[in-house]
Formats: C-alpha cells, structure tokens, sequence
C-alpha cells in the first residue's frame, strides 16, 4: 500500500516537473534564439545601409574594410551580391562556395524579397545561421547583403540554461521523492499499527491497542473507534470465558454426583441391566469429556483438539444406539449403512458432538414412523457421515441459510428449538478442519454430511 500511495503521488509530479522543464527549456531556447535574431537583423541593416552607398559608389574599398573588420570582432562574415548573383564585395579574401539553400536566399533576396524570422528549432540542427538583405536605391534593387554566423555562442548558451533546468528539475524531484515518502510513512503508520494490532488480536492479544497521537485526523478518529471496539471486544470475550468457566463448574459436581448415583445403583441390579449401566457409564463419560473441552476453551480462549485414531463407524453405531431410545416414542428408526470400519485421525469428542446435534436435528423434523438413515464412508483424506432423513426439507434459497445461527425454516413450525444445532455441529467440525454440508435430496427430507478430515494427512 504504501508503494502505491508513493507511485500514486510521485508519478504526477514528475510528470508536472518535466512538463514544465520542458517548456522551460524550450523556451530559453527560442528567446536565445530570438535575441540573436535580432541582434542579426540589426547587423544586415547597418550593412545593407553601407553596401547601398558602395555600390551607388561602385566603390567596394570601404565596405570591404569595414566587413573585414567586423569578421574579426565578431566571426560574422559579410558578403555583398550583386544582381547577377556574383560576389561583389566580401569580408573573405577567398569567399566561401554558397550551398543551395544559401543561393536560393540570395535569389530570393535579389528579387526583393526580405529575410522572415527563422523556425524554431535548436542550434545544433543547422551549421550556421544566415540572414540575406536586398539592397534598395530609390525602391529598385541593386544588390543583397549576406551575414552568416557561426552558432556556437547561442548553442553554449542554451545547452548552459537547459543544464541548469535539468538540475532544478533533478533537485526538485529528489525533494518531491523525500516529501512524498515521509508523506506516505506519516498517513500510513497509523494504518500499519492497526493492522499489526487486529494481527495480534487475531492471535489472542486482546490487550493490544495503537497509540492515538499521530496521523492524520481522519485515521486518528478511526484509530479511537478501534481501540474502542477492542475494548468492548475484550469486555464480551471476558464475560464469555468467565459464564463458560462458572458453567462447567457448576455442571461437573452434579455430573460427578449422578455417576456415583449410577454406581451406586448398579450395584443393586441383576446382570440383565448390565447394558443399560454401561451405556449410562458412557454417556457419561462422554459428558465428563465435553465439560474439559469446554473448561480448556474457557481457560485459553481456544479449545485444544486431542487428536487420536478414531472408528467412525464404531463411532457412528454407538450413537445411533444412543438416540435411538430418544426416537423410539415417536416410532422413528435409525438405519445404519456404509462401511463397517472407517479410521481418521480426528478429535472424537468434536465429532460426536457434531453428530449429536444433526442427529437430534433429524430426529425433531422427521414425521413419526419414519426411519433415518445414517452412512458412514471414507478414504485416506476424509470420512464422511452422512445423516439423511425424511422430514419436509428445504428449498434451494433456504439452503443457503440452513447453517445461519438462530435460523429457522417455515416448516418449523411448533417444533421446539433455537436453530443452533446445524450452526453448532459446523463450527465444531471447522475447528478440526472439516465442514458441513447440507443437501436436499430430489425424493424430499434433508442430507446432512459431515466431512471429517484426516489429521495423518495433513
């Protein structure tokens, strides 16, 4: 972010800075060019003032000492021409060969016509620079007067201006870079805070906040808001461990007392009770099991899954045997299918408490007399429990919601229930890594898979 926020600043100001070092230097460049013009056109006239009295004259002594002379103070050679475009008087002992584009100013300049200001363009395009005059007397034209200079003064001059652009400009980007860094590390610090706050947060730092004192405004009020909703964050998850933790300490002394009962009375019994003993015994044990899952969970803030091998069949038969006397009153039937051994690596109290809350979800909403099925598949990657029963179902949109807290179908109706089971079972099955899955089968009633991952293969 802060790369971009650098980019998204730096970019436009560079392109602002050479936009105008740019016309900058073009234009020290044209009015270089333009003073030398004038100082050109100054020049010719003298001359072509000069060069008519010598050729009125016909005398070319004068003017060619004067040419002379100023081809040695200034470098500017001079010529005269006359109407038949030969060289009548020159500063050069041995004047120089015209090119074309010189012969054809003279004979533009002999037929009258004067000099236009050049195009602008930089000096070092062209060798030299030459201007050409006709000379009039009393409105006829009598000769021309050439000037051709040498570009190697206003060539020095404009390369010394662009040098010194170039190096504003340079100066002025390396501010703009340091001003746009500390800019950025100035807005952004605040945002770079937060985030390592909400990462520590996420870890379990309820305690972390960010310093509310630097940064703009706008990220200060956030940075209130933020530490603010930490806070009651806290607050919430405090009250949370706290209930769970006076919860299950309260449930352990009579879970403790009702075992001691159940041995108590078992002793009193004959051995055709010897089943329902141990079945009880079970229970449980498996309640003992599901108060320290949650005694850990209340104690660290996070439940700490005790991986072992796992039997999901031997698993999923013990608890169709448990629920089947809960569904016996209402004449429903448990129906076991699938493979007879299924191991995975996974925490077995998780997993039965998944199951316990689908099943006993199957068992509400399916119609008396009718059977639910409950299949166990699995490969090295995943076991499947797959719990089908016959109840009304779900439609495709309310699919989407079966796993919502708190939500409840229409077909509901005086069924009792808070609509946790679905959400609880996919929040158990997430922390081992698996998930929930819910399917409505074409021929009516609901399929609840719960996909348990293998952790051996992780």
């Amino acid at each position: 972010m802060r790369t971009r926020l650098i980019v998204v600043f730096l970019v436009p100001l560079i392109a602002i800075l050479l936009s105008l070092g740019g016309a900058a230097g073009w234009s020290a460049a044209r009015s270089i060019q333009q003073a030398v013009y004038t100082e050109q056109i100054g020049d010719l006239s003298y001359f072509a003032t000069t060069a008519r009295q010598a050729l009125r004259s016909d005398t070319a002594t004068v003017f060619e000492g004067e040419a002379r002379r100023f081809e040695e103070v200034y470098g500017i050679r001079v010529a005269v021409y006359d109407l038949a475009g030969a060289v009548w008087a020159s500063s050069d002992a041995d004047p120089p060969v015209l090119d074309e584009d010189e012969a054809e100013q003279v004979r533009l300049a002999l037929s009258g016509r004067r000099p236009e200001a050049p195009d602008a363009v930089f000096p070092w395009i062209v060798p030299d620079s030459v201007l050409v005059e006709p000379v009039f007397d009393d409105g006829d034209v009598i000769g021309a007067v050439l000037i051709s200079a040498e570009v190697d003064a206003p060539r020095t001059a404009i390369l010394q201006q662009l040098l010194i652009l170039t190096a504003i400009a340079l100066v002025s980007i390396a501010l703009g870079v340091l001003l746009v860094v500390g800019l950025a590390r100035w807005v952004l610090s605040p945002v770079r805070r937060l985030d390592e706050a909400m990462a520590a947060i996420e870890r379990g730092e309820m305690d972390a906040r960010v310093s509310e004192d630097t940064g703009p405004p706008e990220l200060r009020r956030m940075t209130r808001v933020f530490n603010g909703m930490a806070e009651e964050i806290e607050k919430v998850l405090a009250r949370q461990q706290e209930f769970a933790l006076n919860a299950s300490h309260e449930l352990r002394n009579p879970l403790n007392a009702l075992l001691l009962r159940v041995e108590h009375l078992a002793t009193g019994l004959g051995d055709e009770w010897r089943d329902d003993v141990e079945e009880t015994r079970e229970e449980g044990r498996r309640m003992a099991r599901i108060l320290e899952t949650l005694l850990g969970l209340a104690r660290s803030g996070r439940a700490d899954s005790l991986f072992s091998a796992v039997d999901l069949a031997t698993l999923v038969q013990r608890r169709v045997d448990a629920w089947s006397e809960v569904a016996g009153p209402r004449g429903v039937r448990f129906r076991r299918t699938g493979e007879n051994l299924v191991m995975c690596v996974t925490d077995r109290t998780i997993v039965e408490s998944a199951l316990d809350a689908v099943i006993d979800n199957a068992v509400k909403f399916s119609p008396p007399g009718s059977e639910v099925e409950v299949d166990v598949t699995g490969d090295e990657v995943a076991g499947v429990i797959a719990v089908r029963d016959r109840g009304p179902g779900l439609t495709a949109d309310q699919l989407e919601h079966a796993v919502d807290r708190f939500w409840r179908g229409a077909e509901a109706g005086d069924v009792p229930g808070t609509g946790l089971g679905l959400a609880i079972a996919t929040d158990l099955l997430a922390s081992i890594g698996g998930e929930l899955r819910v399917t409505a089968p074409d021929d009516g009633g609901l399929r609840v898979s719960l996909v348990v991952e293998n952790g051996a293969f992780e």
